[in-house]
């Protein structure tokens, strides 16, 4: 369940209230007269089954209480109670397949802007890959993969095509074309200095390695960029741990983006073009199938008819 906190104006007091008793889902309803200062007002709390939620927020907003007061939300992780098991039953849907759109829309859009943590993170992860290539180091490439933060982008990109937010879209889009670069650059520099202090030379990456999957690219390219995104898709929307899909995704990316580094500096440039191919398709890939989930999560929501207490 959730914990929902609602600073209301007096005069929308009441209509708010109507909206919390109405809904099967929401269950222990206080208020708090007065408690508000800034913005002045009434505070009501209620808890709220995870599959009603997205009801009670758009009847919510309805009344404009996201304009003219405030609307939080708190995940709890335990409940005792019989009301509460009672909420849950009776809202529609299951709260695993639950989606709570402005949790979502506010998960992503923080994790999509482009700020130095996040170029910092992409470079870690950029650097860990290229020594991994350059000591064929499967688990080297693991460790990338861990470090690797690629995922909050890419999902704000799927989020902001399904929901039309050409903001949420720019945002992601910009944090993914500056990262990588910058990212990419950052392997080179370190590829070089090994050149330049005579730890490796182009023999590094010819021949046959472990590694060589990298920039190998095919069918099955798109095949785990699809499976990646969707998985890291009903991971977030069903309120899962995405850490380990975090690192299931960073599978198709961060090699990719550390070899392109390592390749440039050794003059090794059809190994580049085959590494940007791969990147690129895997990108592609995780975005669609990231909106396909949304998508079909939506219309399987829409599905779903509501239910107001008899």
């Amino acid at each position: 369940m959730l914990h929902l906190r609602v600073l209301c104006p007096a005069e929308s007091t009441e209509r708010a209230l109507e909206v919390l008793r109405a809904h099967p889902g929401a269950t222990h309803l206080v208020l708090f007269p007065g408690a508000a200062v800034d913005p002045a007002g009434d505070v009501i709390e209620a808890d709220i089954a995870r599959e009603a939620t997205d009801e009670v927020l758009a009847a919510l907003c309805g009344l404009g209480l996201d304009r003219h007061g405030g609307i939080t939300l708190e995940q709890i992780d335990t409940a005792l109670s019989d009301s509460a098991d009672r909420a849950e039953e009776a809202a529609p849907g299951q709260a695993a397949d639950a989606v709570v759109w402005e949790e979502l829309l506010a998960r992503t859009g923080e994790e999509s802007r482009l700020n130095a943590t996040f170029v910092a993170f992409l470079t870690i992860a950029c650097l860990l890959a290229a020594v991994g290539v350059v000591t064929d180091s499967a688990v080297t490439l693991v460790g990338a993969m861990v470090v690797g933060p690629e995922f909050g982008p890419l999902a704000a990109l799927a989020v902001g095509l399904v929901r039309r937010r050409a903001d949420l879209a720019r945002r992601a889009a910009t944090a993914l074309l500056v990262g990588f670069p910058v990212a990419i650059a950052a392997a080179a520099v370190l590829t070089w200095l090994g050149n330049q202090a005579g730890w490796l030379d182009a023999r590094a990456i010819s021949g046959d390695h472990e590694v060589d999957f990298v920039y190998q690219v095919g069918p099955w390219s798109l095949v785990v960029a699809v499976l990646a995104g969707a998985a890291g898709m009903l991971s977030m929307t069903s309120a899962k741990s995405a850490a380990l899909v975090g690192v299931f995704i960073s599978v198709t990316t961060v090699p990719a983006a550390g070899y392109i580094g390592v390749a440039a500096v050794l003059g090794q440039w059809d190994k580049v073009l085959a590494s940007a191919g791969q990147l690129g398709v895997n990108l592609v890939g995780i975005v669609i199938a990231a909106a396909v989930v949304l998508l079909t999560r939506r219309r399987a929501a829409a599905r779903t008819r509501p239910l107001t207490r008899g």
